[in-house]
């Protein structure tokens, strides 16, 4: 059975509403309403339910053209709902998903125990949108701004270590090529420029697929969707970026033909930043890790080795 975290769900719930049954008299819903208005200063959320179950929502006006419980049904809004067991990511999914400025919170027997309003959901969408920022950082959450520097120490430490194997990891495949290098020197001055593109790119792309993976709205289907957007979408992008490269050299009085090299290893860096930034996230999420924090340096690792493996390789090639 799931552990339910009941504090989170109370905080955001709102008690205040009337649920009537759909057989009930007009009279005694008009009494509950009066009786709501005078107490609270504004009309209620009317709830409608049948045989205990949850019905839907009825607006106020229909108090006044309804005149039978049959004709009444016809007026009841269906608004989405969710169970009290339900997590902050399926709220907001749920709620994104529909229309109506509410949700209706059930138990596990569909029985209503209360309301959650727009408000309250927008303020839950702000602080899921913090935590992945700080997640994105590879931040713990609980770190503050005033924290001492033994604290926030504590919690970067591991993730700088972790980018460290992998920047050495990059600096190896560079010296793959130190022949190259020493034979063509303007190679170095454009190695950042193709690395920077790819990192760039993936960093757009792994950023619209946090938000996806924290709606729960990436399945198999729409994952292999997205990974061909990306890549039609880097090498467009790439041919733009190779243009101006190729623009650059040219104005520079460089190498036209350096710059043609480093425009085509941009096109393929940008080719792996939409792969691996839309199919690391994925696989990360699936193995239990946070894709925010976890997927960055991965991604980058690909796009500085891939990079510089195409550019220098295509510079070895040509030079």
């Amino acid at each position: 059975m799931r552990k339910i975290d009941s504090k989170k769900v109370k905080k955001i719930i709102d008690p205040n509403y009337i649920s009537v049954d759909i057989q009930t008299a007009f009279e005694v819903i008009g009494s509950l309403v009066k009786e709501y208005k005078n107490k609270n200063g504004r009309f209620p959320t009317i709830l409608i339910l049948e045989d205990g179950n949850f019905l839907g929502s009825l607006p106020g006006h229909a108090l006044a053209l309804a005149k039978t419980p049959k004709q009444l049904r016809s007026y009841i809004k269906k608004v989405p709902t969710v169970k009290y067991s339900d997590g902050p990511k399926k709220i907001i999914s749920t709620f994104k998903r529909s229309s109506y400025d509410k949700l209706v919170v059930l138990n596990d027997d569909n029985k209503v125990l209360g309301i959650i309003y727009s408000e309250e959901i927008l303020s839950l969408i702000e602080k899921e949108t913090a935590k992945n920022l700080y997640a994105f950082a590879g931040l713990n959450q609980s770190e503050e701004l005033s924290d001492t520097a033994i604290r926030k120490v504590k919690f970067r430490h591991r993730w700088l270590i972790l980018n460290l194997f992998t920047a050495f990891l990059a600096a190896a495949v560079v010296a793959m090529f130190e022949s190259t290098i020493s034979r063509m020197v303007l190679l170095a001055a454009y190695m950042p420029v193709v690395a920077g593109m790819g990192g760039n790119a993936a960093t757009q792309t792994l950023a619209v697929m946090v938000r996806g993976l924290a709606i729960n709205n990436v399945n198999n289907k729409l994952l292999l969707k997205i990974v061909y957007n990306e890549l039609i979408a880097g090498f467009l992008n790439g041919m733009i970026t190779a243009v101006i490269i190729g623009i650059l050299a040219l104005v520079l009085g460089q190498s036209i033909l350096l710059g043609l090299v480093a425009g085509i290893a941009v096109i393929i860096n940008l080719l792996i930043a939409g792969f691996f930034g839309s199919v690391v996230p994925v696989v990360m999420y699936r193995l239990g890790k946070d894709p925010a924090s976890s997927a960055t340096i991965f991604i980058t690792t690909a796009t500085d080795v891939f990079g510089f493996l195409a550019f220098l390789g295509l510079a070895q090639l040509v030079f």
